[in-house]
């Protein structure tokens, strides 16, 4: 017997839970991502652009809101704080440095946070805020410093930091050197404890040039692909939000493991998922007194004496040989494990060996961790390369985590690709191609299908390739989250009703007609019968009605001549049905004008007898 109770989540064992469900409950991440807007609160933030464009600071405002909503979605247990600078009311822990505003402190984001910058958007809001922010000195070096007090103030594992500065100006000190010493001898600091510097810096008239003062304070580039928009200021809105999802987007491993060569040759590779499927959010139990989230606990009790088991007192059983075996936890434990979590090298074998069918699920990519160990990379590459030039796949043995079974899986090479422009669409790396057991592979008796003639093959082929057209999947949203989140959005925001949403996977009707115009009648012609009508249920087939004019279906004969003496033998009879009886005694040549069932057994048995 087991007694449930509930109690409040232990914010480590949620966290660690949460990320490992996003993972796809295979591989588990710890730690928590963190987000500072550092937002420049200057006047000329507030100048409106041209023919009524929105202003740098509204714009700031509209990404904003956009991360805080995103946030909330897609891992809400991520920190995010906005701090702005260069206000005239001073607001930090501790008041320790003027003209720093910090509106949020690093905490979850939640809908009270996105009404408070919906309060500073548009019309009235952002007049508020031109007349009550944007009038006070300029000190950048405070800011970092306070964003540095924020991070540390935070007592839980931060696994990623970030930083991100909005502004217009790129001189924010006027050419005043010790303020600039100051700032770029804070942002060093920050590097140092690992905080990333990204500039989202905004249009302005005469151009934003980066190496007058901020080359020296962001962090370098993590990617090559990077270095032209360090350089490039962002004139509208779109352009802005592209750039801050793609800093925003942390690139996070599933799993670090070592990739064994050999006898004492180790590589540091990580484990990153390509994709990852959207599903809307397991329900969350509340605690009925407070609304807070709980979970539940078992408590394990003795069925005859009632008495509460410790985990000490549990055992394990498995029955064999008639005999009940008692194990230990440890016992099972060890059982249960295999190998340290990793990758072993079994051999290489040609590609023309790894078929379709052996993608049982999604793959994965492989790539080398160079932080973990030094000469990863290296390594890595020139095992890569030769896989690639020899045209073969790497076969190894993968234990993702502890106490996990082992899998075989095919490390397939992947190239890297540019664009014409020098920057990178495809990572260099391994495909991890999941490899299927024995039992995973059966065979099937395909059906049997009518084989279409040549005709109505190429009047198909004519109408695929008049709905052709250039796919993207990300194009198309799925309508059902859309729809479930903007009811979320209306229901914490208090909005009046969710927005309308359209329904992309919808097929457009009327332009396919056009496109088609008399092809599909052609089709159904070829394939069809005349006068069909897919959309009529076709009425049951029946048997031609016999010469009595009757329409009745004649029953069939289920058993044999032998087997009618067998039954009348055996006294059996009553088992079959009256129809087959009825067919029986025709059969026979047995005349009766009864149709009771006693009747035709008597009748049968008067002549199969005995």
């Amino acid at each position: 017997m087991a007694e449930w109770n509930a109690y409040y989540r232990n914010e480590d064992d949620e966290e660690e839970q949460d990320e490992a469900e996003q993972s796809g409950g295979e591989y588990r991440i710890t730690g928590r991502d963190s987000l500072v807007l550092l937002v420049d609160a200057s006047k000329e933030m507030f100048i409106k652009g041209e023919d009524g464009q929105p202003s740098n600071f509204d714009m700031t405002m509209q990404v904003v809101r956009s991360v805080y909503t995103s946030k909330i979605i897609s891992s809400h247990r991520d920190l995010v704080a906005l701090v702005f600078y260069g206000t005239e009311q001073s607001k930090n822990p501790r008041n320790s440095f003027k003209h720093v505003y910090v509106y949020h402190d690093l905490d979850e984001p939640g809908a009270k946070r996105v009404q408070d910058v919906d309060a500073l958007r548009g019309g009235k809001g952002a007049q508020l805020a031109a007349e009550t922010m944007g009038s006070g000195e300029t000190s950048l070096g405070d800011a970092l410093w306070c964003c540095a007090n924020l991070y540390s103030d935070i007592k839980l594992r931060l696994s990623h930091k970030r930083l991100m500065i909005f502004t217009c100006r790129d001189q924010p000190h006027s050419g005043d050197s010790v303020k600039d010493r100051q700032a770029r001898t804070k942002a060093s600091d920050l590097k140092e404890t690992g905080v990333v510097i990204d500039l989202m810096h905004l249009m302005k008239p005469g151009g934003f040039d980066v190496s007058l003062f901020f080359r020296d304070v962001l962090s370098s580039p993590e990617d090559e692909s990077e270095l032209g928009l360090q350089l490039k200021p962002c004139e509208k809105l779109e352009d802005l939000q592209k750039r801050v999802w793609a800093k925003e987007q942390k690139k996070r491993a599933l799993a670090r493991l070592s990739l064994c060569l050999g006898e004492g040759l180790n590589v540091a590779v990580g484990l990153y998922a390509p994709a990852v499927s959207a599903r809307k959010p397991a329900p969350i139990r509340l605690y009925r007194e407070s609304n807070e989230p709980v979970r539940s606990k078992t408590r394990i009790f003795h069925t005859q004496t009632g008495s509460l088991l410790l985990p000490s007192e549990i055992k394990k059983a498995q029955v064999y040989g008639k005999r009940q075996i008692v194990m230990e936890r440890d016992e099972v434990d060890a059982i249960k494990k295999f190998e340290d979590p990793g990758l072993f090298l079994i051999g290489f074998k040609p590609m023309e060996k790894l078929k379709l069918y052996h993608h049982i699920r999604a793959s994965i990519f492989l790539y080398p961790e160079e932080d973990e160990v030094k000469g990863s990379a290296c390594l890595f590459s020139a095992l890569m390369k030769k896989c690639s030039e020899r045209n073969v796949f790497a076969l190894c043995r993968c234990i993702a985590r502890r106490n996990y079974p082992p899998r075989f899986v095919a490390l397939v090479p992947q190239n890297e690709e540019l664009d014409d422009g020098k920057v990178q669409i495809t990572p260099p790396g391994f495909n991890v191609i999941y490899l299927p057991y024995a039992d995973d592979i059966r065979t099937l008796d395909t059906p049997r299908c009518p084989y279409a003639s040549q005709t109505q093959v190429d009047k198909m082929k004519e109408i695929v390739s008049k709905l052709r057209f250039k796919y993207k999947s990300d194009a198309f949203e799925n309508p059902v989250l859309q729809q479930h989140y903007r009811n979320l959005e209306a229901l914490a925001l208090d909005m009046m009703a969710p927005e309308d949403i359209e329904d992309l996977i919808m097929p457009k009707v009327e332009q396919i007609d056009q496109r088609l115009g008399p092809l599909v009648e052609e089709f159904k012609d070829l394939v069809y019968p005349a006068n069909y009508n897919p959309e009529v249920k076709p009425a049951p087939k029946r048997k031609a009605a016999d010469s009595g004019g009757g329409a009745e279906k004649k029953p069939k004969v289920e058993v044999t001549d032998d087997d009618l003496r067998a039954h009348a033998q055996n006294g059996t009879l009553g088992k079959l049905t009256v129809p087959v009886l009825k067919e029986a005694c025709k059969q026979f040549g047995v005349r009766t004008t009864g149709t009771k069932k006693q009747e035709l057994i008597d009748a049968l048995m008067s002549r199969l007898g005995p």
